[in-house]
């Protein structure tokens, strides 16, 4: 499909992470050599966060307004569903072919064909598969990319197979430098975040009762607690609330509107919050998931806390 296609649209999921983001340009970065017409994009935000412009292959975005209506080929990386590509999701409709690449255990399986592999730590393993099978060469360039999604999606390689660990040190030899690539992805922070953090921090619960008695850990993020900070802000809570030990799940409930929450959640081992986060109506990984909610803070508490169980 990639060889045949003259023009190709890679999408990713709104509100991309580093494995979406780095599967994309990856590709398009492979694609553009192949002299295939190519653009990246995504439906919100309006652009890339700051983290995340370190990744080469940004001169292959393109504002979701201008992403072609028809194409040969729609590739979505990273998605586990339709719904997940928001205002882009009609441009499957004029592609003559759709390709989801995908490491979710809750994907619907929504392309033309689909490659979907959830025993895969990141999307960027399937893409450097892919690449390997077209015989592309992975250099220093898409390696940057590819390294982005590996680290981020396993925590630092806190989750990862010997496989994971060998695939990392193919792409270190390729010429990249892992400390200059994960560092604006995963440890850079502006002064404001200790300030947000010392307020939500302050205010997290411990509910030893929940989750069948294992526990749930949990903070609420106002927006006014994260006035004046990027969304790798916020992000980056919940992986400080997963390490209390008493409780087997965490959760960082996200205001984006008065009655909007984005909740992420974390499991240690025992819970599968995929589950949990697909009867939500959203998705992710046994490990690591989470969803979109409406209400008041109290409310989207009280179901998840249900729904745990």
């Amino acid at each position: 499909m990639l060889q045949a296609a003259e023009s190709v649209t890679v999408l990713c999921h709104m509100n991309p992470d580093a494995d979406a983001v780095g599967s994309a340009l990856a590709l398009g970065i492979a694609l553009q050599r192949a002299g295939t017409s190519v653009q990246v994009s995504f439906a919100s935000p309006a652009a890339l966060t700051e983290s995340l412009a370190s990744l080469p292959g940004g001169e292959l975005l393109v504002a979701a307004k201008q992403v072609a209506r028809e194409v040969d080929l729609l590739v979505a990386v990273d998605c586990g569903s339709l719904g997940r590509l928001g205002a882009l999701r009609d441009r499957t409709e004029g592609a003559q072919q759709t390709l989801a690449i995908d490491h979710h255990a809750s994907n619907t399986h929504f392309g033309t064909a689909n490659l979907v592999d959830c025993s895969a730590e990141s999307t960027t393993v399937l893409v450097c598969d892919v690449l390997d099978e077209w015989g592309v060469q992975v250099d220093a360039t898409i390696a940057h990319c590819l390294y982005a999604g590996l680290v981020t999606d396993t925590s630092s390689f806190r989750r990862a197979r010997p496989q994971t660990h060998e695939l990392a040190a193919r792409f270190i030899a390729a010429g990249i430098d892992p400390v200059a690539v994960s560092r604006p992805l995963m440890y850079t922070h502006p002064f404001g975040w200790l300030g947000m953090l010392s307020a939500v921090l302050g205010r997290a619960v411990l509910d030893r009762s929940a989750a069948g008695g294992r526990g749930l850990a949990y903070v609420v993020v106002r927006s006014g607690d994260a006035a004046g900070l990027r969304p790798e802000e916020t992000e980056s809570v919940v992986d400080l609330v997963a390490t209390i030990s008493e409780a087997e799940v965490a959760a960082v409930f996200k205001q984006i509107d008065e009655t909007v929450w984005s909740i992420s959640m974390r499991a240690k081992s025992d819970v599968d919050v995929s589950v949990v986060a697909s009867a939500l109506g959203g998705g992710g990984h046994r490990l690591a998931a989470g969803y979109t909610a409406h209400g008041t803070a109290e409310e989207v508490i009280a179901t998840l806390r249900t729904t745990l169980g």
